[in-house]
């Protein structure tokens, strides 16, 4: 059994391009999964054992980095998964494949001109149904946050 009182915590996030990445003690990498946390006991990448103790969830990014009770700082890497790679022919085509998506609520990374989500047979089969270009590949996941991520509570009106 492992004692929190013993590990370093990291209560902290550096958001990416906001410290100097070269000064981290260690890296922890992570799937998109696992980058959505708040208090779980960790070990990064080359054996350093801490517990991450954030005020609140949240999805930690790429480059970001968690700073530690004890004056060290653990950088965040962003796994590569297993995903899909949704290109169209053209803006209209690709709108019309993220509509669908949107409307099965399921987690999309937009690109400029491709669409990335979980690796899944069936809905790779719908999106090439529909004339989609899909390739299966491996690379970070980070999808778009949604537009209740920042919201903490149901603020709007229904009427």
């Amino acid at each position: 059994m492992w004692l929190s009182a013993a590990l370093p915590r990291a209560r902290t996030v550096l958001p990416a391009g906001t410290w100097l990445i070269a000064r981290a003690a260690d890296a922890i990498t992570l799937d998109f999964e696992a980058r959505h946390r708040r208090r779980m006991r960790m070990t990064a990448d080359g054996g350093l054992a801490f517990l991450l103790d954030l005020p609140d969830a949240r999805v930690l990014q790429d480059g970001d980095g968690l700073a530690c009770d004890n004056g060290l700082t653990i950088v965040v890497r962003a796994a590569d998964e297993a995903l899909l790679e949704v290109r169209c022919t053209c803006a209209t085509e690709l709108a019309r494949v993220a509509y669908h998506l949107g409307n099965r609520h399921l987690s999309v990374q937009v690109l400029p001109d491709a669409l990335r989500l979980r690796e899944d047979h069936v809905i790779a089969d719908m999106l090439r149904q529909m004339g989609a270009e899909v390739a299966p590949i491996r690379a970070p996941f980070t999808p778009e946050s949604g537009a209740y991520a920042h919201a903490h509570g149901h603020a709007h009106a229904h009427g």
